[in-house]
């Protein structure tokens, strides 16, 4: 059953070398998933999901060990997830190794880690699906669950100002906070795609996972430093 969840947002931007000179304008962002991160290690879980936004659904399961890079964003920034393992043929989508380079920065050694892409527009009812399945997968499971909010806050933002960002972006932080999973699996698909909010189908992952657990939320981060939004929350 899920013992615990984090939820941190995947822009590539979060690791430092990424980021290179604008990188101090995520560190709370960062402080924020690290403590996310924390909540997850205390709940001792048997094993760690991670899952995260991909170009296809079923990008997965990726075994402990599997290596994720961020080369193509011009750095020599390397990854593995979790500790053990040997590494795999198939590279980590972006979502996932942001994870990895988190679980890295804060060592975790917690519990075995596995991972799964989700892929943009898997229907709700799927996505929930998955999440039930998934908290089967051990006794403690906990889930790092990948995913940006809305990416149409500003005018500058990566698909230009939307009015309906800024409301669709504060129910999704009201609903992480609160742990509210019904209104996690309520949310629009079709509204989240327009809005290019990539971290739809992972939190009704997640909905699908918390279903009867009774965990508590906390909001950790609400930002939108670049127009889009990036939330943190911590479920215990």
């Amino acid at each position: 059953m899920l013992v615990a969840a984090a939820v941190c947002p995947c822009p590539p931007l979060l690791v430092p070398e990424v980021a290179a000179g604008a990188a101090a304008e995520l560190d709370a962002a960062r402080a924020a998933c690290t403590d996310a991160v924390g909540v997850l290690a205390a709940s001792r879980p048997d094993r760690l999901i991670v899952v995260g936004p991909a170009e296809q659904s079923g990008r997965g399961p990726h075994a402990e060990g599997a290596r994720g890079s961020f080369r193509g964003f011009g750095v020599e920034v390397d990854v593995r997830l979790g500790r053990g393992g040997e590494a795999a043929e198939r590279e980590l989508p972006v979502s996932l190794a942001v994870a990895a380079w988190l679980l890295e920065r804060t060592e975790w050694a917690a519990a075995p880690v596995e991972a799964l892409g989700v892929g943009e527009p898997l229907v709700a009812e799927r996505c929930i699906q998955v999440g039930r399945e998934l908290q089967a997968h051990a006794e403690r499971v906990a889930l790092l669950v990948m995913g940006d909010a809305s990416a149409c806050r500003t005018l500058k933002a990566p698909g230009y100002l939307d009015e309906r960002a800024a409301p669709f972006d504060a129910e999704v932080a009201r609903a992480l906070g609160a742990a509210d999973v019904a209104a996690l699996k309520a949310l629009d698909a079709e509204l989240a795609y327009e809005l290019k909010a990539a971290g739809r189908a992972p939190w009704q992952v997640l909905a699908g996972a918390a279903e009867g657990a009774g965990l508590s939320g906390a909001l950790l981060y609400d930002e939108a430093p670049y127009g889009v939004g990036y939330l943190v929350a911590a479920w215990s």
